[in-house]
């Protein structure tokens, strides 16, 4: 099913995190799905003897409580029914904890930051909380909406791309959207310095790629356009999105093991940070 039961929202107050609940609320609405909205504020490890605050607790979860009221408020105002969660300690940690807790489908979280050093590093909370989770991961960019009409698959052919794939095909049946897919060919003058026939056998194997994707779509009577583009991936990937005016891109997140999961350095990433949609990473 393309449709999400549960969904939680990750709420630090900043404008991105605001338009992701308001639009958490439109998915909410649509599939009859229920959303829980999560704080999380730093745990504090001090000596409470040399602060002299004995209310530490309630201090520290002060700013929290104030984030979740404000959350409650864009809720009333949009007739929408939320549950909150207030939790402390490391933030990333905590969401993927509550999410797989309270067995969620899909995690949703904002996006900020507009110039090339917050795009190229994605914000760690969100790479770390790709990089943990088993959920699917719902990036939306500050001020952007989130439509279903035009969505665009992003595959190398790996399982992650799979899922990708087919949680692809769910959205196209049962929200009547568009669908592209895109395998990139990764090109530099050091590839093309290893001489054509290598060159050629890389196309070859997109175009295979692709082949499955038109093969898995035709089979569920999905009608599917392909492409194949050269070059950086994410680069590529984004360019056709904007070309395309795309809604939504659809990406995979291959799996990490130990420190190589903090920082992801993916494609994936770059695209979540380049993109000018929501992206939604599918594990």
């Amino acid at each position: 099913m393309a449709k999400y039961r549960k969904i939680l929202v990750a709420y630090d107050g900043s404008p991105s995190a605001k338009n992701a609940l308001s639009l958490a609320g439109k998915l909410a609405r649509d599939d009859k799905s229920w959303i829980k909205v999560l704080a999380v504020v730093p745990r504090y490890e001090g000596d409470l003897d040399l602060i002299g605050v004995s209310n530490i607790q309630e201090t520290i979860a002060g700013p929290g409580e104030r984030l979740l009221e404000e959350a409650r408020q864009i809720a009333d105002s949009e007739d929408l029914h939320i549950l909150t969660n207030l939790q402390q300690g490391e933030p990333y940690e905590q969401i993927v904890h509550v999410a797989d807790d309270e067995n969620c489908d899909l995690i949703i979280m904002g996006r900020r930051g507009i110039n090339n050093l917050d795009r190229e590093l994605m914000g760690s909370v969100t790479a770390r909380v790709i990089g943990h989770t088993s959920r699917d991961v719902l990036v939306i960019p500050e001020e952007n909406t989130l439509d279903w009409g035009n969505i665009m698959l992003a595959t190398d052919g790996s399982v992650s791309c799979d899922n990708a794939l087919a949680r692809s095909l769910e959205i196209a049946q049962e929200r009547g959207s568009k669908l592209a897919a895109v395998s990139v060919v990764y090109t530099n003058d050091e590839f093309y310095a290893l001489g054509q026939t290598v060159v050629q056998s890389m196309y070859q194997e997109a175009d295979k790629v692709l082949a499955k994707v038109k093969s898995w779509a035709g089979d569920l009577g999905v009608q599917a356009e392909l492409f194949v583009r050269d070059g950086e991936p994410h680069q590529a990937i984004v360019n056709l999105a904007t070309e395309r005016a795309t809604d939504l891109i659809v990406i995979g997140s291959h799996g990490r093991k130990g420190l190589t999961r903090l920082l992801m350095g993916s494609v994936t990433e770059r695209v979540i940070g380049y993109a000018n949609c929501p992206v939604l990473v599918c594990h």
